[in-house]
């Protein structure tokens, strides 16, 4: 595995602006004779013992009545994430960050002193399969999603989702669309806009030398929202785009896409899709213009050992390099690890840590605003992740807050430190490369504030 080197974004990051009673006696008539001794005070009564000063009435040290909880006292989350469908191969390291999450928040003592309860559910790849999921899952009364993975899947359901008052956090959507999306403050995600990754990837095709481009985008939010993001900062730095399609992902095959991308002979291809990217790397191959013939980069929706597991030679995507938000698994082994034990079949770990921070950050949230209630979760979320006392795991932010301490939650996949659009400020991109046997690598990592 190449040393990761970590550097900052140059020229091409896009800075962004981105926070007691008295008593009363009578006398009776004494005798003519008798000298009225000297007004005998009405026989003392004992001193009318004044009731014992109740001690000071000691009012319980001020203490201030228990905040009571709101909502129905147990924290509900629903999944939303890939079974099926073109992005599966991002389920598995998501189900296991956020089944992991789940254990870790009931082992320290749960939200409100009742368990986390996780009702898993599939995204797919479309609006049906997706808003299926979701009528299942209000029905069971959550009070927020996880998920959805794709950016074009959660814009078919983030209406229906936050009307209904519950909060939809992603760990990966990353399309620019969502970042200003009226969602009543009830939509956050852990992974970062594209105009981030798109950055990172322009100035790796400069670094690389590559003076002309083509690109092969899938046609939705994300796949159209990265090339846009790509594409300005790639030419502003000289380079020239010479081919761009928008295709179809259910399409049977790409035949006339590639054949129109090896034609315009660029130095390199770029491919912006999912798992269809096999068919279309399997044409570039076959064209003569697979990785080991030209620089093939990929995105994070297909930079995974899932794409050289679908070839009958692994090898056949050596060389091909891409980009990744999130955290170089190598410096983060111990929690790898733990993902492990949830799911020992993982061959990625891809927003695995991001899935895990979305729970955590939810709960915490939940904690601060002492409800279950998705609105007023929603009011929490961006101020545990900036601003207060650091701490870095669910027990020992929870015991912060159970101390009256403000938060901060610098999470596993990054600090965080979200902006009021729920997203983070600030990010890490990863570039990542297909070694000789066809195993990815991290070869380096970008940091960047948005």
């Amino acid at each position: 595995m190449k040393k990761t080197r970590a550097r900052k974004f140059g020229a091409l990051v896009v800075g962004l602006s981105l926070v007691a009673a008295a008593c009363g006696g009578g006398d009776d008539a004494a005798e003519p004779a008798a000298e009225e001794p000297a007004a005998e005070a009405p026989a003392e009564e004992p001193a009318a013992e004044e009731p014992a000063e109740e001690p000071a009435t000691e009012e319980p040290a001020t203490e201030e009545p228990a905040m009571e909880w709101t909502g129905d006292g147990v924290l509900r989350l629903g999944g939303l994430l890939p079974e099926t469908g073109n992005l599966a191969f991002l389920g598995p390291p998501e189900f296991a960050g956020v089944e992991l999450a789940v254990q870790e928040i009931n082992a320290a003592g749960g939200v409100g002193g009742a368990d986390v309860e996780w009702l898993s559910g599939d995204s797919g790849d479309n609006g049906d399969v997706a808003n299926a999921t979701v009528d299942r899952l209000l029905a069971e009364d959550v009070d927020g999603f996880i998920g959805a993975a794709s950016s074009g899947v959660s814009l078919t359901v983030i209406d229906k989702i936050t009307k209904a008052g519950k909060i939809q956090f992603s760990p990966a959507n990353t399309s620019p669309t969502l970042t200003d999306y009226p969602d009543s403050g009830l939509y956050f995600r852990t992974a970062p806009s594209d105009i981030v990754q798109g950055a990172a990837l322009a100035d790796l095709l400069i670094a690389d030398g590559n003076a002309t481009a083509a690109f092969l985008v899938l046609n939705d939010a994300y796949g159209t929202g990265l090339l846009e993001y790509t594409k300005a900062p790639y030419e502003a730095a000289g380079g020239e785009v010479a081919y761009e399609v928008i295709y179809d992902p259910q399409a049977e095959n790409f035949d006339a896409e590639v054949a129109a991308a090896v034609a315009a002979d660029t130095d390199a291809i770029v491919i912006i899709g999912f798992d269809e990217t096999t068919k279309i790397l399997t044409g570039l191959i076959e064209a003569g213009a697979g990785p080991a013939d030209k620089n093939i980069y990929g995105t994070d929706g297909n930079m995974g050992n899932g794409l050289a597991a679908a070839f009958d030679d692994p090898t056949s995507v050596a060389g091909m390099k891409g980009t990744m938000p999130g955290v170089d698994p190598g410096t983060i082994k111990e929690f790898t690890d733990r993902l492990l034990e949830v799911d020992p079949d993982l061959i990625d770990f891809s927003y695995g840590a991001e899935a895990y921070d979305a729970v955590i950050i939810t709960a915490l949230a939940a904690l601060v605003a002492h409800s279950t209630d998705g609105v007023e979760i929603g009011a929490q979320i961006n101020d545990v992740t900036r601003g207060g006392e650091k701490c870095t795991s669910f027990a020992e932010c929870k015991a912060l807050i159970e101390a009256g301490t403000d938060i901060d939650y610098d999470g596993v996949g990054g600090p965080y430190e979200f902006v009021d659009a729920g997203e983070p400020s600030q990010a890490s991109i990863m570039i990542l490369e297909f070694d000789a046997t066809g195993t990815i690598q991290v070869v380096d990592v970008i940091f960047g504030k948005i």
